[in-house]
Parts: structure tokens; sequence; C-alpha cells
């Protein structure tokens, strides 16, 4: 896989129009399908809502986000009320990030975000746009990155070093037992699975999971038995393999 871009030849004076179209040309020259490990990405048309990006073997659609630095705790999105629609459907997109440097003309970061991390919680709506905007009263949408666990960050590329294709596939092989779930219930299993992982360490204790019950309680002011609710997904997190239960009230993360 080369870092590298190919100076396009199209006559754009935007320098974000250069770079979409820098960007784009090296997904489809460069990049794979992280599903199926299909060798090439069909790109769609131009302003395609939501996707950029089709595996022509197992149907899988891409959208791409780019940037020079490296994305914050949100990234801006397409229409709000479009990107909720699409949450539940099975051509929902599964999110490309890239970072590139504009002196060296190439990639520093690629990694996805597969569309089973996607929940309504993580779409947050923008302000509509002003009256005196082109699109006035046009409201967009934020994906809250920060919200999403480091499991569904799964690197390509990682600070100009090409990940190995054989160590990307099976990272998103890990988790794909969360599309066999709603996105209402997909949410506080990502939650739950975003607080094991901030504890930076493979072995964890059930307490320790216990000690984020106000901060979910927080997420899902609804819900008056977080305790049981935690013990819930660690035991769904367990039988699909994520974790594995070491002894009483003991755990430990499979990967």
């Amino acid at each position: 896989m080369k870092l590298g871009f190919e100076e396009s030849q199209l006559a754009y004076t935007s320098g974000t129009q250069k770079a979409r179209a820098w960007t784009e040309a090296w997904v489809s020259a460069q990049a794979y399908c992280p599903h199926c490990g299909n060798t090439k990405m069909s790109q769609f048309p131009n302003n395609s809502p939501l996707a950029d990006f089709l595996c022509g073997s197992c149907s899988e659609e891409f959208e791409l986000k780019n940037q020079k630095g490296k994305f914050g705790a949100k990234v801006a999105d397409g229409a709000h009320k479009t990107k909720c629609e699409r949450l539940a459907a099975s051509n929902n997109p599964n999110l490309l990030l890239m970072n590139y440097d504009a002196k060296s003309f190439s990639v520093v970061n690629l990694l996805i975000v597969p569309k089973h991390f996607f929940v309504r919680e993580i779409i947050e709506e923008r302000k509509p746009l002003a009256a005196t905007a082109r699109r006035a009263g046009w409201i967009g949408s934020n994906i809250i990155l920060s919200r999403v666990p480091e499991s569904g960050k799964i690197h390509i590329v990682k600070d100009g070093v090409v990940r190995p294709k054989d160590i990307v596939l099976a990272d998103w092989q890990k988790t794909l037992f969360l599309r066999n779930e709603s996105p209402e219930t997909r949410g506080w299993l990502l939650d739950v699975m975003k607080c094991v992982e901030s504890l930076g360490k493979r072995d964890f204790t059930l307490d320790e999971v216990y000690a984020f019950e106000r901060h979910l309680g927080d997420l899902y002011p609804g819900n008056q038995n977080v305790r049981p609710k935690i013990r819930q997904q660690l035991q769904y997190l367990r039988d699909r393999g994520f974790i594995e239960f070491v002894s009483r009230g003991n755990y430990r993360l499979r990967h």
C-alpha cells in the first residue's frame, strides 16, 4: 500500500476540493474492504447522500472524511435527519477517517469506524443554518467520536505506518456480533465497552466497572437499575467472546 497521493489533474481552485479529489483517488487506488478483504472499492457518483465508496464483493458502503490534523471529539457530518434514518438500514455506511500531510502529500492515518458502532446517542444535531446562509435552515449533524470505543476505531494506517491486512480484518471481525443487535440495544453495550476499555488494562473487576455507575446513569437517566444493566452487558460481551470470565467478579479483555 503506497501512502502518497497522485496529483489530481482536475482544475479545482479550492483547497478543500483538491484534498477531496486526492483522498478519494487514493482510497479508490489503495484501500481495501475491511469487511471481506476485497482489494478494491468503487466510488459512488459525487454528492451521493452519505456514502462515497462501495465494495463490489460484499456491498459494504463507506463514507470518507478527511482533514490535515487528527480528528477531535466530534466529526461534522451530513444532514441530521438523513443520518438518523439510515442508522437502522442495512446500507448505513461505515466511516473512513483520513488524516493527511499536505507537505509530504501522503496519508498519515486512516481508520474505520464500522457501522455497527453507530447509534442514535453518538449522532448530535447541529444548530440550523442561519437565515442568511445559502442553505438556510439546514440542520447538520456531528458524530461524537469520543463515545466510540477504541475497538470501534480500526486503523489501516497509523502514524504513517501501514498495519498488516490480516490484523485489520481480524479486528473488524471481533465486533461483528454487534450487528445482531438493534441500535437501541447497542447503545448500552457500546458505553459499557467504552468504560471497560477506559480502564486501560486487560484484567478488570466488576467493581471497577461499577465505578462508572453514575456516569452511565447520567447517559441513561431513565434507567434506575444501572448495576444490573452493567452485569447484563458484561454477560453479553462474555457470551460473544469480547471479554472472558476469569473468576467471580473478575474479567479479562480478549484482545
